[in-house]
């Protein structure tokens, strides 16, 4: 169907794990290597800790480590992950929160460094660092902060602190990885009381209004995961939620289903963004746009010569920015664009935008 990458659940993971992704990665049609996630932050939140090891806690990294120890941790950590096959880290958490979670009612906790912006920010983005001089790219969460949120958007709709506290804490952490340039930041599926009272993961007023525009960030931005309660609790399926995502200026989409309903889930989403784009209410310009992010994130430029849709691709592979090319051969780039049921999924040929 078009997945170029995965998420990896669970709290252990199989000690052949690089071999299961290295036959995963030869299934992708030539330079479309899949982007292997996880969400590897310590403490409560750890996917391969047989692999990886123990890793403390955000909070307590920052209580008992200085921000160049938790740059070797995190440098550690990402050449272990590396090693099992994975090439894309959830982590780290920026928001502020000093409550007992995680848990229904408090869904970092422990997850944060710290309530304190400066601190946070600075172990946040040592951790971060470390991950990326190991060659595992990190993903800040969860924009605008989710610190001493009102509900888990797991579960149900939820709501961040006032807009106005978070301009003078919640915020800052997420500037500050901004100014010194870390990749890929994750939108929190919660509103945010006095800017929007959507899902920040779908509100323009969040992702293009605060993090484009006043925050001035240039890398990539996904969502949260789309299969949230607080998307279906507000009215949103997966697929209703992914298109008003896009439109808001997202530019990979998370979502998570059962194996028995994925592939279902994973049409009828690419069949509301393809409607969606024929019927006007989702420009394409904005699909184009996306992919130069997308496929800087995972290091292309252009992907590898491949058919589809039974034309000939023209690809590069270099990790540069995409240069200018023709319309076609950039939809079909753009097809990088979704992380769908938490998964690259691609559109193969310009005909299934309805061109």
């Amino acid at each position: 169907m078009g997945v170029g990458g995965v998420v990896l659940y669970g709290s252990t993971g199989p000690e052949n794990l690089a071999q299961q992704l290295a036959a995963l990665e030869s299934l992708a049609p030539p330079g479309e290597v899949p982007a292997v996630m996880t969400d590897e932050e310590g403490g409560a939140v750890q996917r391969l800790s047989n692999l990886v090891g123990p890793l403390p806690s955000a909070r307590q990294m920052a209580a008992t480590m200085s921000p160049q120890q938790i740059q070797q941790l995190g440098l550690s950590t990402g050449e272990r992950l590396r090693s099992a096959g994975v090439t894309v880290d959830l982590a780290p958490v920026l928001d502020l929160d000093g409550g007992p979670g995680p848990s229904a009612t408090d869904p970092d906790g422990t997850r944060s460094f710290s309530t304190s912006a400066a601190t946070a920010a600075a172990d946040g983005i040592a951790f971060a660092e470390g991950l990326i001089a190991a060659g595992v790219t990190p993903v800040v969460k969860h924009f605008p902060g989710l610190g001493s949120s009102v509900g888990n958007t797991d579960i149900a709709p939820a709501s961040t602190l006032p807009f106005s506290q978070l301009k003078t804490g919640g915020l800052l952490p997420f500037a500050a990885a901004v100014s010194q340039g870390l990749p890929a930041i994750m939108v929190a599926n919660a509103s945010v009381p006095g800017l929007t009272d959507l899902p920040a993961s779908i509100s323009s007023a969040v992702i293009q209004g605060e993090l484009r525009q006043q925050l001035d960030f240039q890398g990539l931005v996904m969502t949260d995961s789309l299969s949230a309660g607080a998307l279906s609790g507000t009215g949103y399926s997966v697929p209703q939620a992914a298109v008003a995502a896009l439109r808001a200026g997202a530019d990979l989409l998370l979502f998570n289903s059962t194996s028995a309903q994925l592939g279902a889930l994973t049409a009828a989403t690419i069949a509301a963004i393809v409607t969606a784009v024929q019927a006007g209410s989702l420009p394409r310009t904005e699909l184009v746009a996306a992919v130069a992010k997308v496929l800087a994130f995972k290091g292309l430029s252009q992907p590898q010569p491949a058919t589809a849709g039974g034309r000939r691709i023209e690809h590069r592979s270099n990790g540069l920015e995409p240069r200018a090319a023709p319309a076609s051969a950039r939809v079909v780039g753009r097809a990088h664009g979704f992380i769908i049921c938490r998964s690259l999924a691609q559109l193969r040929s310009t005909d299934d935008l309805g061109q």
